[in-house]
């Protein structure tokens, strides 16, 4: 298998990763020391915004903030492979 073929394989296995992992939460989920439960905490304009995450909700809160970090750590590496493949293809 030539080296471009294995690069496009990649970014396609890469993009049906992502799809897979789109159920997710932008910010992080953490115990606040001045309050009882459990927020939410995320940028809205530059400014961090904070909401009260109720604790029937916080796992599933926690899992779709792991998945924001996995799928933003799949779009770094799909736009590596999508460089090689584009220096490959006008090199």
């Amino acid at each position: 298998m030539k080296r471009i073929e294995s690069l496009e394989k990649r970014r396609e296995n890469l993009k049906e990763k992502i799809v897979r992992n789109l159920d997710l939460l932008a910010g992080s989920v953490a115990k606040s020391p001045s309050m009882t439960g459990h927020s939410l905490t995320t940028k809205k304009n530059g400014k961090t915004v904070t909401v009260y995450v109720r604790k029937e909700i916080l796992s599933k809160a926690q899992a779709m903030t792991k998945r924001h970090k996995k799928v933003k750590a799949l779009l770094l590496h799909l736009s590596r492979v999508n460089w090689e493949i584009l220096r490959m293809e006008n090199g």
